[in-house]
């Protein structure tokens, strides 16, 4: 892990676009409307690291929470706002985080009549980032959830079986998709697994990044030990959390070949937001957006 504030080589080499992002860089706190502050990253180039080379097999959505968004209405009062944000992973982007935290910044000292007026503000600019580059475009989900509706705030854990029960020698701290296994000789199964063991590194800054994850799968049963092992293998491991998300969605998919599988985790906010990258082998509704207790 490294604690240098520009970007590694490793990372330049990957996404040379980082060279143009404000991760790691000192910024200026912008508090007028600046759409230009949005900086999209291309999903491709590390897609290509993992075996996608084209059509993913997986769809899925980055579910993005902000809790520090500030508007002025037309009388100068400040409003605020929590905003909930649907982003397809099928966007030929995503959005670096630093960037999006200063765009949203720049609506501080902004007049909008009002909070439907913020919504398609931030739908129009953020679907045009996202699909920046591409022949087409799609939507993008925002919700903004104002001060009289905090109270419906839920806060629950993960669902499923928890992995964390199991004592485990751990040894690899970087991504070790060796070892899962899946026992192909017994009958199938459906299983819903958790941890919340997750840690990965910022892929520019190496700060980290905590988070929980839920493995849902159908398929021959996958050993739990060498799963919590695996995901325990991110530890050290620099990459965005959507890129996370992505590599282990590949190593279950091609190491123990479930019929179904999805992958969510929910990461620990910086900067005022949180996101929570979901990729799924089969069409469903995305999981309700609702907060871990350490978000």
């Amino acid at each position: 892990m490294t604690n240098d504030p520009t970007p590694t080589a490793a990372a330049a080499a990957a996404l040379p676009e980082l060279a143009q992002a404000p991760l790691g860089r000192a910024s200026a706190y912008v508090d007028q409307y600046d759409p230009t502050l949005l900086c999209p990253l291309p999903r491709a180039p590390k897609r290509v690291e993992i075996g996608i080379d084209g059509t993913p097999p997986f769809t899925g959505a980055d579910l993005w929470t902000a809790f520090e968004l500030s508007w002025l209405n037309p009388r100068g009062k400040p409003q605020v706002a929590i905003a909930h944000f649907t982003i397809p992973a099928e966007t030929p982007n995503l959005i670096e985080s630093k960037s999006f935290k200063l765009y949203l910044n720049s609506y501080n000292q902004t007049v909008f009549a009002d909070a439907r007026a913020v919504r398609e503000r931030l739908r129009a600019d953020l679907t045009e980032a996202l699909w920046r580059g591409a022949d087409r475009t799609g939507s993008i989900g925002v919700r903004l959830c104002t001060p009289s509706e905090w109270s419906q705030e839920a806060v629950q854990p993960l669902g499923g079986l928890s992995l964390d029960r199991l004592d485990v020698d751990c040894t690899h701290y970087q991504p070790a998709p060796e070892l899962l296994r899946a026992d192909h000789d017994q009958p199938p199964v459906q299983e819903v697994l958790t941890s919340d063991l997750l840690k990965s590194n910022c892929l520019v800054t190496g700060q980290p990044d905590w988070g929980s994850v839920q493995i849902a799968y159908s398929g021959a049963p996958i050993d739990q030990e060498g799963l919590l092992r695996y995901l325990v293998s991110f530890r050290q491991h620099q990459e965005f959390h959507e890129q996370c998300v992505e590599r282990i969605f590949m190593d279950i998919w091609t190491r123990c070949r479930p019929v179904r599988l999805s992958v969510y985790a929910r990461y620990t906010r910086r900067g005022g937001l949180d996101i929570n990258p979901w990729r799924t082998s089969h069409p469903q509704q995305p999981p309700a957006n609702v907060r871990t207790a350490r978000q």
